[in-house]
């Protein structure tokens, strides 16, 4: 089994005093459900985690704190750590950001996206070589070993033509390639598209703030073939957009936010988009809606968009209110995400809505005292290949404002996910999932396929010749597991 460097000290956090029965504001769940605080931040290990997590090949989670460690940055505030935490709460500093004179090495890191090769790419939102004061961000990468190095500084051309301060992470497509956006620079200074090539990235698109501002949110890729996003501004109506974008850039507005009367559509939409099982796109605003508190939507790769829920539907905002964060696609069929504030405490939320826009709460922050728990949830958590969700507060914890990790059960069960989800007949695949030594079958909807089993937590296999779109099954000693998703077949 491969390991991870641990750089740092490594605290097993007690669980058993954290688990709980959990409070339903909205519905009552069929399924048992528990929550556990797997860490604490307590600074000097990392303070505010405001990006989600990543499931690596090695079992553990990887993901950021934007402030905390022992770095101060060129801001004078503590610069961010990149960490990994084990589903049981082992928890390491992978890495420090400013470690590296002048922070080379970058500041404030954001989200984390885990490509086919095993390797976790990041962004950091200042920091890098190019700009005097708080930087203007780079891309870095760390392989299982925690081996880190900087990939690319942005503002490397001139102007800051490549963009800068890199907000949302990186998306792996259908090409292999990666692609993500800058929430400023470019050729008109809105915030641009890029595409990572090697050590250079290739600009798409540049914003001019009609077609939108600051593209916050990460891409995703549907079944057509196309990128879509979201900026928080900009656009015909100043309020945001949903934009989509080929693979060679060519780009396209497809709806501007605030387009109805006092934004009852929805305004400022910070996270990306999350591709529905029907080929839909479902995405969050942070304000607007009929009640003002934000949405949750659905929109068609064509541009129709539908209103699903508005926040704040009830009194005092105990469903949940300002979200933040997008949504993932659990195995129950259904969207999971967080809303930043409200909730029965005011502290957040995390909540379940079905494809049909009906809304559950799952957890309301700051249930414990002094918020022990967490608050202020600002991304979405993950589900894990052992069928559990897990995820960030930003604040709560240590004197309620370093932050935690947590984790959430409602009782799904495990299955594996392929990294990517897509790819041609012949090329390589990674399997995630746990418990997978000895595994003795691996088929593409159907078809076998060759494959190696790395560790406990990993397998690689290659599309098989005849293999079409549809489920991944791994069969072990204990069962067959099936994918989360359907694994697309690609040209």
């Amino acid at each position: 089994m491969k390991t991870i460097r641990m750089v740092g000290d490594i605290r097993n956090q007690a669980i058993g005093c954290m688990v709980f029965a959990l409070c339903l504001a909205t519905g009552i769940g069929a399924r048992a459900q528990t929550y556990t605080t797997l860490l604490e931040f307590n600074q000097k290990d990392g303070e505010n985690p405001e990006a989600g997590l990543v499931q690596a090949t090695n079992g553990y989670f990887y993901g950021t704190t934007f402030y905390g460690g022992t770095n101060p940055g060129d801001d004078g505030d503590l610069a961010g750590v990149l960490f990994a935490i084990s589903p049981d709460g082992s928890y390491a500093v992978v890495h420090n950001f400013c470690t590296k004179a002048n922070c080379a090495d970058g500041q404030n890191p954001y989200a984390l996206v885990l490509a086919s090769n095993g390797v976790i790419y990041g962004t950091t939102y200042g920091g890098g070589t190019t700009c005097v004061e708080e930087g203007c961000g780079t891309i870095f990468a760390v392989d299982a070993e925690g081996a880190f190095r900087t990939i690319y500084n942005f503002c490397s051309q001139s102007g800051c033509a490549d963009g800068n301060s890199p907000y949302a992470g990186l998306f792996q497509a259908s090409n292999g390639g990666l692609y993500g956006t800058t929430g400023w620079g470019g050729a008109n200074g809105y915030g641009t598209i890029f595409k990572v090539t090697g050590s250079s990235i290739e600009v798409l698109h540049s914003f001019d703030y009609t077609d939108g501002f600051q593209p916050w949110g990460v891409l995703t890729e549907a079944a057509n073939g196309d990128l879509y996003g979201t900026t928080l501004e900009g656009g015909a109506n100043g309020s945001g957009t949903v934009f989509k974008i080929s693979l060679a850039g060519a780009f396209t507005n497809l709806y501007n936010f605030c387009s109805l009367p006092k934004c009852a559509d929805g305004s400022d939409p910070y996270a990306g988009l999350t591709v529905g099982s029907n080929g839909d796109l479902y995405g969050t605003t942070f304000i607007g809606g009929s009640n003002a508190g934000g949405t949750v939507f659905k929109i068609t790769p064509a541009g129709k968009l539908t209103t699903l829920y508005n926040f704040c539907s009830l009194a005092n905002c105990v469903d949940g209110d300002g979200p933040q964060a997008g949504l993932v696609l659990a195995t129950d069929g259904n969207f999971y995400g967080a809303a930043e504030s409200g909730g029965a405490d005011g502290a957040g939320t995390i909540y379940k809505i079905t494809p049909a826009g009906a809304l559950t709460t799952i957890y309301n922050f700051c249930s414990q005292p002094d918020c022990a728990d967490g608050s202020y949830p600002l991304a979405a958590p993950i589900q894990s290949t052992n069928g559990s969700f897990y995820g960030t507060a930003s604040t709560g914890g240590v004197d309620e404002y370093f932050g935690t990790v947590y984790g959430i059960s409602v009782g799904l069960p495990p299955f594996v996910e392929t990294v990517p989800p897509w790819g041609k007949v012949g090329a390589n695949v990674l399997i995630l999932g746990t418990d997978l030594t000895g595994a003795t079958s691996v088929t593409f909807n159907g078809i076998d396929a060759t494959f190696t089993v790395v560790s406990a937590t990993e397998i690689t296999a290659t599309v098989p010749t005849g293999a079409t779109t549809g489920t991944v099954q791994v069969t072990t000693s204990s069962g067959t597991l099936d994918s989360n998703i359907s694994f697309r077949v690609v040209p």
